[in-house]
């Protein structure tokens, strides 16, 4: 199956790379991709992971266009800021 969502807070690569890389390690997951221009996560998988893959993506502060506002956004964008310093470390390497 093919999951699409519109996300907030992608910035870079390190955002990118920090989504693929806990993405993919929810079973059932066979590939992400990111398309930072758009703000847009391709995920292809089992069947029943969109709950899941929602949760993981709020988790990492890339929430889903228009599902945070108020203070759920700023803790989001946060957590983003964290998760794309994490990233960059990471393909820095």
């Amino acid at each position: 199956m093919n999951y699409e969502f519109n996300v907030e807070n992608i910035k870079c690569g390190g955002c990118a790379g920090t989504i693929v890389k806990k993405l993919n390690a929810i079973d059932g997951v066979e590939n992400t991709d990111v398309d930072i221009e758009a703000g847009i996560v391709k995920v292809s998988g089992n069947d029943g992971l969109h709950e899941n893959l929602l949760s993981s993506l709020l988790k990492m502060g890339y929430p889903e266009t228009g599902s945070t506002e108020g203070m759920a956004a700023a803790k989001a964008k946060a957590k983003s800021f964290v998760s794309c310093a994490v990233g960059k470390f990471n393909t820095d390497k």
